[in-house]
């Protein structure tokens, strides 16, 4: 795989931030396109793309931008679409080779579409969704592929998690995808999973209770998958789960992480779910894996760091084989007291800065409060102090951070996205470590749990914007909105570059946790039942 891990690569003769690839031979990617693989564009979840020379802050803010294609989808979108030009298809109606996004719907229809015409050049279906898991309704009428998928270019395979019901059950099928037609490259793998309690019972995982929420991560040669619950029902029977598979074979790892591995609970509760609103695990530089927990027993006192890793941010070995290093917040027992994850959001691995402390993460749950860590040393717990880097309050984040480099000055900025605004804060690396806020924007609106989604778009470090969705607007139409803003316009409020209608969202009992996508001049937002397509009017 080129560029798994975080800092840059040099590709092609260009250089390029984590897995966010240029490829300059082959068919695919073409010369000067840049192909989005990957939730959040890179291994780090940056969600930056620094190759984008078409949109800038004037033509982005001029009225040649806007709306250019609509392509009808079977059903809700949760999933973030992928891009890939210069795909050769080879099924279908329309062989040849086309620039591609791929889009996954909770029907468990994986879409490949022509960006520029908007053509359907390949629709497979994998199998009937699962409906209202367990009375579940915070995912819409149907839960099929939940997460969003991932692609190695060097393969040319895309890896999909589909959901489907069964004669048996529910159950969840890894799938290796051909990019060219959509078929199976392998045998899927069904998942299936065990791991000792601490009593040495075995608990085994059932696909029944897991919700298979965060993006798919491809990094060291292996598939990884988060899993947490259906809306916190049936909670004695669900746990946090990650798993690994190897990537080509499927081939399951031999070991697992179980967050939660404690026998008794006082309320019958488990859980310490991994779900981030969708937000991906991250890799960072020795190819270790880093995601969040969110709440376990509303009793408060199952926390031990060990066997039960509830409201954390966990370091994991890459081999899922050692809890190497965490950061849980002293008032963890308020937390699950009070159902107020820290694991709505994801965390956010930072490229590599000056300093004495080049390795930083940054994460933010429901109460608002966005840490600022140590990668290299996460902070651990105490019941007396948050031993991290900064505490910062953002708003309440069902949302996870994004990052980018400022031009003004080349120093790193983080840009959250709790609460109904985005905000931009200036890293500090000497004398200490510290986030500083520089500018927030105007209020996006919205009827659903605070925060939404941020990726950002600019050539190099010049003529950087930022992308946000919103979350649906409570109406019989549920329209959710694309805004563009320009962090280099000065003040104390971002100018907006843009606002439009951007697709709906009528699930308002679930969180349009989505992810606007920016490659090549062009724009995609998947909500329900629908792509939207932005760019520059000719």
């Amino acid at each position: 795989m080129l560029g798994h891990r975080k800092g840059y690569c040099r590709i092609g003769g260009t250089a390029v931030l984590g897995v966010l690839v240029l490829i300059t031979a082959g068919a695919m990617p073409a010369v000067g396109q840049v192909a989005i693989i990957t939730y959040h564009y890179d291994n780090n979840r940056t969600g930056w793309n620094q190759t984008e020379t078409v949109l800038t802050p004037a033509t982005v803010g001029s009225p040649s931008f806007g709306l250019l294609q609509t392509v009808a989808l079977d059903d809700q979108v949760d999933a973030q679409p992928l891009v890939t030009p210069g795909v050769l298809i080879t099924a279908g109606k329309f062989p040849g080779v086309h620039d591609v996004v791929y889009v996954a719907t909770e029907g468990n229809t994986v879409y490949a579409i022509d960006v520029h015409s908007g053509i359907v050049l390949l629709s497979p279906n994998f199998g009937t969704p699962v409906s209202l898991p367990l009375g579940c309704s915070n995912n819409g009428p149907n839960v099929g592929i939940n997460s969003t998928p991932v692609i190695d270019l060097d393969s040319k395979t895309l890896y999909v998690m589909v959901y489907t019901q069964t004669s048996n059950g529910p159950a969840y099928h890894l799938h290796a995808l051909d990019l060219g037609s959509l078929t199976d490259k392998v045998s899927p793998r069904l998942v299936q999973a065990s791991h000792p309690l601490t009593d040495g019972s075995r608990f085994n995982f059932n696909a029944t209770y897991q919700r298979q929420r965060p993006a798919l991560l491809l990094a060291n040669g292996s598939i990884y998958a988060g899993f947490g619950s259906f809306c916190d029902f049936a909670p004695n029977l669900s746990r946090g789960w990650l798993l690994g598979w190897t990537a080509g074979s499927l081939k399951p790892f031999p070991s697992n992480e179980l967050v939660n591995q404690q026998v008794a609970s006082p309320t019958g509760f488990f859980l310490s779910s991994i779900w981030m609103a969708g937000y991906g695990p991250a890799a960072d530089d020795a190819g270790n894996i880093l995601f969040v927990t969110g709440n376990s027993d509303s009793a408060g006192n199952t926390y031990d760091g060990v066997t039960n890793i509830q409201e954390s941010v966990v370091k994991v070995s890459s081999t899922l084989t050692t809890v190497l290093d965490l950061f849980t917040p002293k008032n963890q027992s308020t937390l699950d007291a009070g159902d107020v994850d820290f694991g709505s959001g994801g965390v956010l691995v930072l490229p590599d800065q000056p300093g004495s402390k080049p390795h930083l993460a940054v994460a933010a749950g429901k109460i608002g409060t966005m840490f600022l860590m140590n990668e290299d040393n996460l902070g651990g717990y105490s019941p007396t102090r948050n031993n991290t880097l900064g505490m910062y309050y953002v708003g309440g984040c069902w949302c996870g951070q994004s990052y980018y480099v400022d031009p003004s000055d080349g120093v790193g900025r983080v840009v959250s996205s709790g609460g109904r605004t985005v905000q931009l804060w200036k890293l500090q690396t000497s004398p200490k470590v510290t986030l500083t806020k520089v500018m927030g924007s105007r209020g996006l609106g919205g009827s659903q749990d605070p925060g939404f989604f941020t990726t950002i778009s600019s050539n190099g470090n010049a003529s950087p914007i930022i992308w946000a969705l919103s979350r649906p607007v409570r109406s019989t139409k549920a329209p959710i909105s694309l805004f563009a803003f320009n962090p280099e316009s000065g003040g104390s409020t971002m100018t907006q570059l843009f606002k439009g209608t951007a697709g709906a969202w009528p699930n308002l009992g679930g969180d349009a946790n989505l992810v606007p996508v920016v490659a090549n001049g062009l724009v995609f937002v998947a909500s329900n039942q629908q792509l939207q397509i932005f760019g520059l009017k000719k």
